[in-house]
């Protein structure tokens, strides 16, 4: 034992002066991946595992030697082999009688890994409409193909069950249903989630980059998961929102008829019972002709939502095709209808109108541009 623990120690110098320069070199190629310290850890504890397999067998020599040697102490010498032998045996037996079980659940196993991949080239040729199936969307593809695969891989673990090792055995059944039990009370949330986040996919309520409301949450669809839906707010805020939250909420989706018809953006002025409504409705419209970005094609119109009691309250809509500038494109036409209305003396009185005041709130077009604002250039030319 001496001889090994010495010789162990050489081993151990050795090894470290001989390897130490390629394991930094395997450590610089996997990008640090891999750390050296942890590559040297595991060698020292292989040779640690050998040093004492060693000095276990010549502990076991010994004391079957010694045992030997006395005729009261030889017949537990022969049981001390026996006790050696014996579990390596019937280790031995039960491999070689579970060898045609092992071959069945190889075989098992590349079925089932080759109807994985005949699936996926199939649903990927749906998913890049390469085949098309009626009825079936093309982004239903990658979801749909999950469930087909969580379905052939939970039929296979069926089939193979009766082949694993110790399966018919009681503690195997008792361990089964235990951990059985935790999954279905541990994870209701989780089950929940995912369904909902399946059920989200088939109802096409939104897809990855259209811009949603969820509940008082409003920003771009980044991501799409199982269990969660990643928004970017318009503060370029990243939210996290559970599936089964979203499932139960009402969803806006500003994206899906902006591609076809366009988003129609709408705002609200109350003016004065004085004023006459042909001309508030101008202005508006006015206002919307000025504002860049909106949808030529499809004209802007004015409803009239309520005779209020102090003023008249009235709505301007308008068309775009670009919700990203949807926020800007309100901020621009705000200034408009206020441009507008300064310029043709008429006061607006929203949100809340009380009485007349001695002087209209109006202003006058030379103090548009008063400090620190700056008037824009005019071309001479």
């Amino acid at each position: 034992m001496f001889l090994i623990s010495w010789s162990f120690r050489r081993l151990d110098t050795l090894l470290e002066k001989q390897l130490q320069r390629h394991i930094e070199s395997l450590e610089a190629k996997s990008l640090r991946i891999v750390q050296a310290e942890q590559i040297w850890s595991a060698l020292r504890a292989a040779l640690k595992v050998v040093r004492i397999l060693f000095m276990l067998f010549l502990f076991y020599i010994y004391l079957n030697s010694v045992l030997g040697l006395f005729p009261w102490t030889r017949l537990l010498a022969r049981t001390l082999l026996y006790y050696v032998i014996n579990p390596l045996t019937t280790m031995g037996s039960a491999v070689i009688e579970y060898l045609p079980k092992l071959f069945f659940l190889l075989i098992l196993v590349i079925v089932v890994r080759y109807i994985l991949k005949m699936l996926r080239i199939l649903f990927s040729a749906v998913e890049k409409e390469r085949l098309k199936l009626s009825g079936f969307e093309s982004d239903w593809a990658w979801p749909t193909y999950r469930i087909v695969r969580l379905i052939v891989i939970a039929f296979a673990i069926v089939i193979a069950y009766p082949y694993i090792p110790g399966s018919d055995s009681a503690a195997f059944k008792g361990v089964s249903l235990f951990f059985g039990i935790l999954f279905s009370l541990g994870s209701t949330s989780v089950i929940g989630n995912v369904i909902a986040g399946y059920t989200m996919t088939y109802r096409r309520a939104f897809r990855v980059g259209d811009r949603v409301r969820i509940g008082e949450t409003m920003g771009d669809v980044t991501e799409m998961r199982l269990l969660v839906t990643h928004v970017r707010t318009i503060k370029n805020e990243e939210v996290v929102i559970p599936n089964s939250v979203i499932l139960s909420n009402e969803v806006t989706n500003y994206s899906i008829m902006a591609r076809e018809q366009g988003l129609i953006l709408h705002t609200s002025v109350g003016i004065g019972y004085e004023v006459p409504w042909r001309q508030v409705e101008a202005m508006l419209l006015m206002a919307a002709q000025r504002t860049p970005g909106l949808r030529t094609d499809t004209p802007p119109f004015v409803l009239q939502r309520s005779l209020g009691d102090f003023a008249v309250n009235y709505e301007l809509n308008v068309y775009c095709d670009d919700v990203d500038r949807m926020m800007h494109l309100y901020s621009q036409l705000h200034r408009n209808i206020q441009d507008v209305f300064n310029e043709y003396g008429v006061q607006i009185m929203t949100p809340e109108y009380k009485a007349d005041t001695p002087e209209p709130k109006i202003v006058p077009k030379e103090k548009w541009y008063a400090a620190p604002a700056k008037a824009p250039e005019v071309n001479k030319d």
